[in-house]
């Protein structure tokens, strides 16, 4: 991989071969675990301004430039996560001269506070070909890591790491974009316009926790007009609305007409007659591949990470391709025109816990190299993990075309129909029926497709290994259990975040730049040692990190979160103010407070301390920090996702305590500096 410094450039052709279409990275991380950025991108024209505002793309116009650049949203790293944005450079309209790569943050949160900025840049294969450190970022709200432009013809990259105290409005101001400051007249005029525009049949709001706002968190954006348009005050009229009106399933499910409970809803995809591996192979694939082909957000959503263009998209099934003696027939085919251009991929897929073959896949990886075709698809029930592969297959260095292996998983598939159908909406109610039944049929008993739900085989003697104090470190069985339970942990955010509407990711606190291998490594060695697997996850508007622990000594699962303490008012206010806030909470949550220093504070269970919320001060006036609430459960035995499995007993766990507690606090209040202008955003 290409390493660059500040302010230089490099042509991608001199990098691959393939840059028709490429993949960029944004990644940070902070000491605290939190800290976050918006990312956004601008299409500029030769004199270095935005066209209009259809160039300006952000997480409410996710996609522009006629579909060539697309934020995919976060992705799991080694490191924690990384925003990612496609780019289909063969399709950037031909008036486009510069790509700027940006992000900017809020409440007066500036990148010098966060630590490992950097950029990396993919081809279609997914081999890294350029990372640029930013250093010393400094007290800026807005950062443009790098651009892309066009030189005699050729794509080049920029490495920029530049910022604007000013933020988004300094850096929209630079290219041409105007900041709309009147962000309460634009949400009721976008309110009043979505109630006239919103189709009759389609529902209202998500059923999610959190509905997406009509107006986003940053200014509304308006393009700068040209000299010979319109005047400002028929610009301002017509300005874009940045919340487009999409369906979304209803928040309340009509009442049947069925005469009683024995009436089944006619099924477009229906499970009940499957009954072995192979048919629900085969109708998982076609019922997937079809739905894609129908309902373009969910097919993009699923194969622009994988490096395909943004166009017509056609699926295939039962598909026969030479190979040696005899043919071989992948279980599908996604096959995507853009300008002329195809981009193919082979889709493999085991359903029911079945594991991936190597042999079937080295054959199709093959085939899609001779045949000039892009990539490989592997769908199954597991979760592919950074720097651990699924299958073993061996590349072809000295092929001249490339063919990327891309893992999906089940859980993916349905976080993403959730996604769209619950929180974000589609084009019309037709689409969002057929995402609904796709769900129904993915999420059915029969079906198979219910994710990760094996720890393994060496979950049986690890345990055992724990109990009797004989599993030593370096024993290649631990290894395997604690990549199982970061399969179980990616799973639980995906399942979790569809439900909620919201970004929920695992938090890795390592060094940065450590091999994934040597972490897994070091947990491993952990798990042997303390008995314990640990995991952080992150919950958009939660005030803390939820923490799974899972005491293999004990048999408890503990779940907890730390919350701060509010800065301002008396103690025991804060402390009543807490008690309050989890008048619902179980009676078992225990709270300790947690003290500045290394001292530790009073603890105690909620039905204790509701009639004396002074207990859980501590006496000897230390100062109060925060709080740790934490709900304590018995985890399963069994390495499957059975009643009694710990599959089931960490997800129930996640779900209880959430919906408990963690909903049932407030966010933190946002923090204020004397930058921060007192106007209404």
């Amino acid at each position: 991989m290409h390493e660059m410094s500040k302010g230089a450039n490099v042509g991608l052709a001199a990098l691959s071969e393939d840059i028709g279409s490429v993949m960029v990275g944004l990644g940070w991380s902070s000491d605290t675990g939190e800290g976050d950025a918006d990312v956004s991108v601008l299409l500029l024209d030769a004199n270095g301004k935005v066209r209009s505002d259809v160039d300006f793309c952000f997480y409410n116009n996710p996609v522009v430039g006629n579909g060539s650049v697309q934020l995919l949203g976060k992705t799991p790293t080694a490191d924690g996560s990384e925003d990612r944005i496609s780019f289909d450079l063969d399709a950037v309209p031909p008036g486009i001269e510069r790509i700027v790569i940006s992000a900017s943050r809020y409440d007066g949160s500036r990148f010098g506070d966060l630590n490992d900025l950097r950029l990396t840049l993919a081809d279609s294969a997914g081999e890294g070909l350029v990372r640029f450190a930013v250093e010393d970022a400094g007290a800026v709200s807005a950062l443009i890591f790098g651009e892309l432009y066009r030189r005699s013809g050729e794509w080049k990259f920029r490495a920029v790491g530049e910022g604007y105290a000013s933020g988004l409005a300094g850096l929209a101001t630079d290219f041409g974009v105007d900041i709309d400051d009147d962000a309460e007249e634009e949400a009721a005029r976008q309110q009043a316009a979505g109630e006239d525009l919103e189709h009759p049949d389609a529902p209202s709001a998500g059923t999610g926790s959190r509905t997406p706002p009509l107006v986003p968190a940053q200014p509304s954006v308006v393009a700068e007009p040209a000299a010979q348009e319109p005047p400002a005050a028929a610009q301002r009229s017509s300005r874009p609305r940045t919340a487009k009106k999409k369906v979304t399933l209803p928040g309340i499910t009509k009442k049947s007409l069925a005469e009683n409970d024995s009436w089944r809803t006619a099924r477009l995809f229906p499970a009940s007659a499957l009954k072995s591996d192979r048919e629900r192979e085969t109708r998982a694939t076609s019922v997937v591949l079809s739905v894609m082909a129908q309902v373009p957000e969910f097919g993009r959503r699923l194969t622009a990470a994988f490096g395909a263009p943004a166009g017509r998209m056609e699926t295939f099934t039962e598909v026969s391709l030479p190979h040696g003696d005899s043919p071989r027939r992948p279980d599908g085919v996604i096959r995507v025109e853009r300008a002329g251009k195809l981009w193919t991929a082979l889709v493999e897929t085991k359903t029911n816990g079945s594991a991936l073959k190597p042999d079937q896949v080295q054959a199709y990886m093959d085939i899609a190299a001779r045949r000039g075709y892009e990539a490989v698809i592997t769908l199954s029930n597991d979760v592919a993990l950074e720097g651990s592969a699924l299958v073993d297959v061996r590349v072809d260095g000295r092929r001249k075309h490339k063919v990327a292996l891309w893992h999906l998983s089940w859980a993916e598939v349905v976080h993403q129909a959730q996604m769209l159908i619950r929180h974000e909406g589609v084009g019309n109610a037709a689409h969002a029926w057929l995402l609904q039944e796709l769900l129904h049929y993915l999420q059915h008993e029969n079906s198979g497709c219910h994710g990760f739900q094996n720890m393994g085989s060496a979950w049986v003697p690890v345990r055992r290994g724990i109990d009797d104090e004989t599993l030593c470190q370096g024993d290649p069985r631990a290894l395997e259990v604690i990549e199982s339970w970061e399969r179980l942990v990616r799973q639980v955010c995906l399942r979790l975040g569809g439900e909620l509407g919201q970004k929920v990711l695992p938090v890795q606190r390592t060094r940065r730049g450590v091999d994934p291998r040597v972490r897994r490594a070091e947990l491993a060695d952990h798990l042997c040692a303390e008995g314990r697997l640990n995991a952080d996850i992150r919950i958009e508007g939660t005030p803390g990190i939820l923490a799974v622990s899972a005491d293999l000594r004990t048999g408890k699962l503990r779940t907890s979160i730390e919350v701060p303490a509010p800065e301002q008012g008396y103690p025991l206010s804060r402390a009543k103010r807490l008690i309050r806030q989890l008048e619902a909470a179980p009676a078992d949550l225990h709270i300790e407070t947690l003290v500045d220093g290394d001292g530790t504070g009073p603890r105690g269970t909620l039905e204790r301390l509701r009639p004396e919320p002074a207990d859980i001060l501590p006496k000897d006036g230390a100062q109060i920090v925060g709080f740790r609430l934490s709900l304590f459960k018995g985890m399963g035995s069994g390495r499957g996702n059975a009643e009694s499995g710990f599959i089931r007993s960490v997800d129930a766990a996640v779900d209880r305590f959430h919906a408990n507690v963690v909903a049932r606090l407030e966010a933190p209040a946002p923090r204020r500096t004397r930058a921060d202008a007192p106007t209404a955003v």
